[in-house]
């Protein structure tokens, strides 16, 4: 059975490389990729990209997926207090299933309680969040922390990608 990864990207100003690059890297291992946004309508990044949701935050069910991805990019705000994308991270914590985050998206695992005690890294802007939320922040590029994995900035999309697809492999 091949695994399944859910990306959650913004409805408008997601980082288009945060999403484009790591679902090309999964694909390429096999891993089946889908993408949830508050509502099933075209989101659109930054830079253009276009995405069509297979979900909207609503219909997100942690059974059917073996990792969550928040995508980056200055639309992730706008789930900093979304009780759908709050939720979503806690059942991803509670069924033991991967949970990643990269650029803005960490502070969405900070505010979700789920990066207590953590080593986590995101945008330099996420910092006093992540750290007042109980996370141990780096600054670094990537951190992976046992099933958590955080990146920093799109210059980290490859590498973050990378880090999935291995976790997801093991």
């Amino acid at each position: 059975m091949p695994k399944k990864a859910l990306f959650i990207v913004a409805q408008k100003n997601f980082r288009d490389e945060e999403f484009l690059i790591p679902k090309e890297i999964l694909e390429k291992r096999g891993i089946k990729t889908a993408a949830a946004a508050k509502a099933k309508s075209p989101a659109l990044g930054k830079l253009g990209a276009e995405v069509m949701p297979d979900l909207a935050l609503a219909e997100v069910q942690a059974k059917d997926f073996d990792a969550v991805i928040f995508v980056g990019g200055t639309g992730a705000r706008d789930y900093y207090d979304d009780l759908e994308a709050l939720k979503i991270a806690r059942d991803f914590k509670a069924a033991g299933k991967i949970l990643a985050a990269i650029c803005a998206g960490p502070s969405i695992l900070a505010n979700a309680g789920v990066l207590i005690g953590k080593t986590a890294t995101g945008f330099p802007s996420e910092e006093e969040n992540i750290k007042s939320k109980g996370a141990f922040y780096t600054g670094m590029q990537v951190e992976v922390d046992g099933l958590v994995v955080t990146a920093k900035d799109p210059s980290a999309a490859r590498e973050f990608g990378e880090k999935l697809a291995y976790l997801l492999e093991e």
